[in-house]
């Protein structure tokens, strides 16, 4: 485990790629996240909150969770600016945008509480932001391989861009929570709340459990990014992403290679 943290953290800090994964690949989520948390470890920053991911069904193992987690970092969220912000993808990597509805908690949760529902997590006070995650690994197969490798490294997240709030998001109807996503001009995906298997408080609740049950409750300032909201959109340095969320704002960014620590 300690060679796959090290393999990846470390192409990491120099910004480069990966032929291929490190190591063996890990036999389940568990073990997965175990890297996870190596890897953490040795990131010379601080965890300011986590990345949700979708697993299919074909793709879950024993523990049964259908969604994965990926630390994000202090230095690497960003705050939109109204302008069109760099953001950092691996050359020879794999790089994607996604339109994401941004949680920020605003209180700490139990820390015993290992179990969530849906219905628990719309208890927990917390602000709904419009945001842009950037997905990208030093390995360009990361979501071929599949949920045990796309955990294994960070959860493919290299950074998070954080637009403004959603005014009185608890008591909305999250059909009206609409997003579409365009890379140079051209649209790739529409989408919304809606498109979250069970919506943002399910994501929310996973977010709130897995996190319990790591011996990393979730505490007040950590944001949680719910899920892709129009799709995984490809993308590389020099091409442009802009994200509408219909009626709340619009998100520009441009993609440039990483450099070192995965930094723009």
């Amino acid at each position: 485990m300690s060679a796959i943290a090290d393999g990846f953290v470390g192409a990491r800090r120099r910004g480069a790629a990966l032929e291929g994964f490190p190591g063996a690949i890990p036999e389940d989520l568990a073990t997965a996240y175990r890297v996870q948390d190596l890897a953490i470890a040795r990131w010379p920053d601080t965890v300011v909150g986590w990345k949700v991911g979708y697993i299919a069904p074909e793709r879950r193992d024993g523990s049964g969770d259908e969604r994965l987690l990926g630390p994000i970092f202090s230095r690497q969220l960003w705050n939109a600016t109204g302008g069109s912000l760099p953001i950092p993808v691996f050359t020879g990597g794999f790089g994607a945008v996604e339109a994401e509805y941004v949680l920020r908690l605003e209180a700490d949760v139990p820390a015993g509480k290992l179990d969530w529902t849906p219905e628990e997590a719309a208890a927990v006070p917390a602000t709904l932001f419009v945001g842009v995650e950037v997905a990208s690994s030093p390995l360009a197969t990361i979501n071929e391989l599949g949920p045990r490798v796309v955990v294994s490294d960070f959860g493919n997240n290299n950074g998070l861009v954080l637009g403004p709030a959603v005014p009185d998001w608890a008591v909305q109807d999250e059909s009206t929570l609409t997003a579409e996503t365009f890379i140079d001009g051209t649209s790739v995906g529409r989408g919304g709340a809606q498109r979250l298997p069970g919506g943002l408080r399910a994501a929310f609740a996973f977010a709130l459990s897995r996190s319990a049950r790591r011996g990393r409750p979730l505490k007040a300032g950590e944001y949680i990014a719910t899920g892709n909201a129009t799709g995984i959109h490809d993308i590389a340095a020099g091409q442009r992403a802009r994200v509408v969320f219909e009626g709340y704002a619009t998100l520009d960014c441009h993609a440039v290679p990483a450099g070192a620590d995965g930094a723009p």
